[in-house]
């Protein structure tokens, strides 16, 4: 599946998790209903994947990728009132560090669900 295909698929499955699921869960309910919705669209997903960091080639830290999609996508998940910068900047440097080119951040928490597509490097809006 090419990428923005594959992203619409993503961000429907998330939407369909909403239907099912109101604001309130804790993160962990929204990424295993989330991973279902993919699997069953035929969609890899990994959970928890551990990535380490480094710094002039050590290791200096180690994170936990919400979902990895079919190796291609950071997904960023959260359950919180509202999202801040922080936590659109946690995605990039998760891209950055693992050299990959597009993220999603997905909140559950609030009113509405949000979404915003990161990449790893600018992309100037024309």
């Amino acid at each position: 599946m090419e990428i923005e295909s594959l992203i619409k698929t993503i961000i429907q499955c998330a939407y369909n998790v909403r239907m099912h699921l109101a604001a309130g869960f804790l993160e962990a309910v929204y990424q295993k209903a989330l991973v279902i919705e993919l699997k069953e669209k035929g969609i890899d997903a990994e959970t928890e994947a551990p990535i380490n960091v480094y710094y002039k080639n050590i290791v200096v830290g180690e994170f936990r990728a919400d979902i990895i999609v079919e190796k291609k996508i950071i997904i960023e998940l959260k359950a919180v009132q509202n999202l801040i910068p922080i936590h659109e900047t946690q995605l990039v440097n998760y891209l950055t560090a693992t050299n990959t080119d597009h993220g999603l951040l997905i909140n559950f928490g609030g009113e509405r669900i949000e979404i915003k597509r990161k990449f790893r490097e600018y992309k100037h809006k024309e």
